[in-house]
């Protein structure tokens, strides 16, 4: 995992109140909940005492109680009571387990995988989804890599293959460019894609008013979108559950329907075509292996892969 950065973790609607959220996130079992005033916490789910799953038990005003002998931790974690020693007792500084910094924007939990507490960077959204659309989506477990996943969508070349029932229906297989642009850690690619009438593709640099073409973004960490029109937008967020399996929220955007029952039916309608590309591409990209992708991996790559090249630079570069 890439350290200092703000991952996209869970929906929001999946840490209710009052109640007790087990996952494991970035190959780490984690516990998430919401206090008295709301806000969202994560700490480590095993009890420092005798190693009990923390998620088993329950909130307790702002804190967690575990499930075996009640110890109760708060949102830094570490131990403020154990019933057993009594109130009065002073608690041990080892009685603590990890904790991490996480916040609620944009309808997800982000999570910041970093040691330093002190230089938070705000955390990185697409900025024209903000404000003004309203979305319908839907979240599945993938068994692969998160870096596979992403891949599949700066995969600008396997759509009239994979999707050749429905948005690679048009045939076109010859990729010109793609033309890739980086602006911090937001990369922004632009799509040339032709029928194959004998032309040689052309390169990047040869593609001329390139800003006015198709294009996606893609923010690192794990983050992506599909950007069909000014008024309606794909979003995925792909989160690391551990070196073998991702968690996926995918989420259809639009701001053309402001009317509230047709926008909600609208928004959750799109689900289903939806569901269907993304089944598409699952069936094959659970082939690929290695299971993780690296910059230096056994494949040959062509120039069509070049927002995948560039993601895996990206990569290499934060780490």
């Amino acid at each position: 995992m890439i350290k200092n950065q703000w991952y996209l973790v869970l929906d929001a609607k999946e840490v209710k109140k009052n109640k007790l959220v087990g996952v494991t996130r970035l190959s780490e079992k984690l516990v998430f909940w919401r206090d008295e005033n709301n806000e969202v916490n994560c700490i480590f789910d095993k009890c420092c005492h005798r190693g009990a799953s923390l998620s088993a038990g329950k909130v307790v005003g702002n804190h967690v109680q575990c499930p075996f002998h009640g110890f109760l931790y708060d949102s830094k974690g570490r131990v403020i009571n154990i019933p057993a020693n009594g109130k009065q007792t002073l608690i041990p500084e080892n009685f603590k387990v990890n904790s991490y910094i996480v916040k609620e924007a944009y309808g997800f939990i982000w999570l910041w995988y970093s040691e330093d507490k002190d230089n938070i960077p705000e955390i990185p959204f697409f900025e024209d989804l903000k404000n003004g659309f309203t979305y319908g989506g839907f979240s599945e477990s993938w068994p692969v890599h998160y870096t596979r996943a992403i891949e599949n969508q700066l995969d600008v070349v396997h759509l009239p293959f994979v999707h050749k029932t429905t948005i690679g229906a048009d045939n076109r297989t010859l990729v010109n460019g793609p033309v890739v642009k980086w602006k911090d850690n937001l990369m922004t690619f632009y799509v040339n894609n032709d029928r194959d009438n004998g032309a040689i593709p052309l390169k990047p640099d040869e593609i001329k008013d390139y800003e006015k073409l198709f294009s996606l973004q893609f923010q690192m960490p794990n983050i992506w979108q599909n950007r069909i029109s000014d008024q309606v937008r794909i979003f995925a967020g792909f989160a690391p559950i551990d070196d073998g399996n991702t968690r996926i929220y995918l989420r259809f955007y639009q701001s053309f329907m402001k009317v509230p029952i047709l926008k909600e039916l609208i928004n959750s309608s799109s689900n289903i075509f939806n569901r269907i590309i993304l089944h598409q591409d699952r069936k094959v990209v659970l082939t690929q292996l290695p299971i993780k992708s690296e910059f230096k991996i056994n494949e040959n790559l062509i120039q069509g892969d070049l927002p995948i090249i560039e993601f895996r630079k990206k990569r290499d570069q934060l780490r």
